[in-house]
């Protein structure tokens, strides 16, 4: 079982197209077709269904996949760290970002990297927190940037805190609650609703806080876009919850800002598998000091 051969196995199952993958991998498409076939006779089992419109994996190319990543996420490491033993780090860092992150320290902190290590491509993947955990524990990303759950991370996660803030309500100025020194839970809880959805790492932070203080929790509308909250907010749809680091909610003169009691805070933090399969791009900007980005200390 060679490496390039898993290398062609995972761009098949990741394009879902043998044509796409033979691009993909810059080598004839029948050169691809000959070394599944070769990989499924040593294997003794089919690792793809094939039809006219599709390709798509079997029980058994599924239970390759992890195996298949490690040893390529392996070879690439092994590129990297050489590379950088030899003053020339390159390769490509893979980010999955929440929202948020143009708030946090992380643009900073990979403007400190970029002009250490110019020969590294930065690959930044948009989603929501749900959405991108488990792509960091899969290793399809090196490092995401989330909202640390109201438990905890996975024991076998590394992180360093990006961002420490708390939820504020977003409260159309003309109406009464804007005056107030804090809402209470309890009147959130008797307003519309506006809130993240619940793909949103802060979605969990919320709904917890409203349960541990008995409080019913039900958002009229779920967005995890901030500035369609405060639209919605200023066209009298209902009070927001909002991140109180969120970019856009202050200066805006149909908005209030309001805190809310009991307090919840959050944080937000650069997350990556622990262990042995960091690449070297991800050590190299692990070893950035916090000032780099006037972040918090690796936990």
């Amino acid at each position: 079982m060679e490496v390039r051969t898993l290398q062609y196995f995972l761009a098949v199952a990741e394009e879902q197209s043998f044509t796409r993958a033979a691009a993909r991998c810059h080598v004839a498409q029948p050169a691809i077709s000959q070394q599944i076939r070769s990989l499924e006779r040593e294997l003794g089992e089919a690792l793809f269904e094939r039809d006219s419109r599709s390709v798509r994996l079997t029980a058994a190319g599924e239970a390759l996949m992890p195996h298949a990543r490690t040893v390529s996420a392996t070879v690439a490491a092994a590129k990297a760290e050489f590379a950088a033993r030899s003053g020339l780090l390159a390769g490509t860092l893979s980010l999955g970002v929440a929202d948020g992150v143009e708030s946090s320290s992380l643009p900073a902190l990979l403007g400190t990297f970029h002009r250490l290590y110019p020969g590294v491509t930065v690959h930044l993947v948009e989603g929501a927190s749900a959405g991108l955990v488990p792509q960091v524990r899969q290793g399809s990303l090196d490092a995401v940037f989330v909202a640390v759950p109201p438990e905890g991370l996975d024991p076998g996660f590394g992180h360093r805190v990006l961002v420490r803030d708390e939820i504020v309500a977003l409260v159309a100025s003309d109406r009464p609650q804007a005056q107030q020194a804090a809402l209470s839970l309890d009147e959130l809880s008797a307003a519309p609703l506006i809130t993240y959805g619940p793909d949103s790492g802060l979605h969990p932070r919320l709904r917890s806080a409203f349960e541990e203080a008995e409080v019913p929790f039900r958002p009229a509308y779920a967005t995890n876009h901030v500035a369609l909250q405060l639209e919605l907010v200023a066209a009298g749809v209902g009070i927001a919850l909002a991140a109180g680091g969120a970019r856009g909610i202050t200066g805006d003169p149909r908005i209030t800002v309001v805190p809310v009691t009991p307090r919840i805070p959050y944080a937000k933090a650069l997350v990556w598998r622990s262990g042995p399969h960091s690449s070297a791009p991800l050590r190299a900007m692990l070893e950035l000091p916090p000032s780099a980005s006037d972040a918090l200390p690796v936990e």
